[in-house]
């Protein structure tokens, strides 16, 4: 995990039990001010990061013709939007490495950020939850890396940048709700700190953790081999949808696949993508979040998560898919490929209605 190889202040390092972004948007603006988010982006961000704070998000749009990446252009102009639409914009908030793109943040992107907000003179969150994920090049940098590198620590900026982690992904352990923020802002580590007490870690918890990560070759084994297991599962998803013909956008880190399925679709709008994603969740019983629940600017873009089923369930999804291209593909569409639709309809009818619009992680 990085922060085993930088050198950080524990002052300013502090344990949150719930919503670490959604207190550090609280602590950096008010109801009413807007934080600018690259798409596509998790789901969930709409509501931790605007339900109890009234912060609005005002997206930074990217889009496939470079991968999805953070542009100069794409920043400046969600700025511009911010400001026609009367909201002070107070920062950036990025994942990195991405959920749901799987791909870490470049150094030129994440350079590109640093003098942007500094140009901007607002702040900077990095949510750097998948860190210990990476599991191809190029490798994770944490964003406090290139402040040291550009020697930054007594500049305005340094107070402006602020991490966000948890050990719910990189150790697996989501149940134990234990998230951390580090920052070098005085202002805002106070601020967290009395705001913790509305999300405290228990002390039977805080041991069991202080034992487990100060066994150094526990944690270095556990993660690297992780690392292993995430890679092969990747590869296995990866394979089964090319021999359907379906891609994925290059990735190097996380849980999931961003999976282009746009020549699936019946016409090139956001309606047609959720009319296949239902006929995937009625018909073949499989769910992948639609690109528009991560406000996706294209439609027919899919997320797929691959580590949470065995190898078994993985080769059983893949081949449903392969039977569903098939039937794409011939404009079939036979009822009859997917014997219990009937029943998956029934039982998914109302959790349908709920989440059309809002996948979880």
């Amino acid at each position: 995990m990085y922060l085993t190889f930088i050198c950080v202040n524990p002052c300013r390092h502090w344990l949150n039990l719930w919503q670490t972004n959604e207190t550090l948007v609280f602590c950096l603006a008010d109801p009413g001010d807007a934080f600018l988010l690259p798409t596509p982006y998790y789901p969930g961000f709409d509501r931790d990061l605007k339900w109890r704070t009234g912060v609005e998000i005002v997206p930074i749009q990217c889009n496939s013709s470079n991968g999805f990446r953070i542009t100069g252009s794409a920043l400046e102009e969600a700025y511009q939007e911010a400001e026609r639409r009367n909201l002070k914009v107070k920062g950036v908030l990025v994942t990195n490495p991405s959920n749901p793109l799987g791909i870490t943040l470049s150094l030129t992107e994440l350079n590109l950020l640093v003098n942007f907000i500094s140009a901007k003179g607002i702040h900077l969150i990095s949510d750097e939850i998948y860190s210990g994920l990476v599991f191809n090049s190029p490798d994770f940098v944490c964003i406090m890396e290139v402040l040291m590198n550009k020697k930054y620590k007594n500049a305005q900026v340094w107070d402006q940048i602020h991490i966000v982690y948890s050990l719910s992904k990189d150790l697996g352990i989501p149940g134990f709700r234990v998230g951390a923020i580090y920052s070098n802002n005085e202002m805002v580590i106070s601020a967290a700190t009395k705001m913790s007490s509305f999300g405290l870690v228990s002390s039977q918890t805080q041991y069991l953790l202080s034992a487990m990560l100060s066994d150094k070759n526990f944690t270095k084994n556990y993660v690297s081999e992780s690392r292993k297991r995430v890679k092969h599962r990747q590869e296995m998803l990866i394979r089964g949808l090319r021999n359907v013909g379906i891609g994925c956008l290059e990735s190097n880190a996380g849980l999931f696949c961003w999976v282009d399925m746009r020549h699936l679709l019946s016409s090139n709008t956001f309606e047609a993508e959720l009319e296949i994603w239902k006929k995937i969740i009625y018909e073949v019983g499989l769910n992948m979040s639609p690109g528009s629940s991560c406000h996706c600017p294209e439609p027919g873009w899919f997320r797929v998560c691959f580590a949470n089923m065995s190898e078994e369930t993985l080769n059983l999804a893949m081949q449903r898919v392969k039977v569903f291209v098939n039937s794409t593909n011939t404009s079939g569409r036979n009822s009859n490929q997917y014997p219990n639709k009937n029943l998956r309809r029934k039982s998914l009818a109302n959790w349908l209605s709920f989440h059309e619009h809002e996948c979880e992680r």
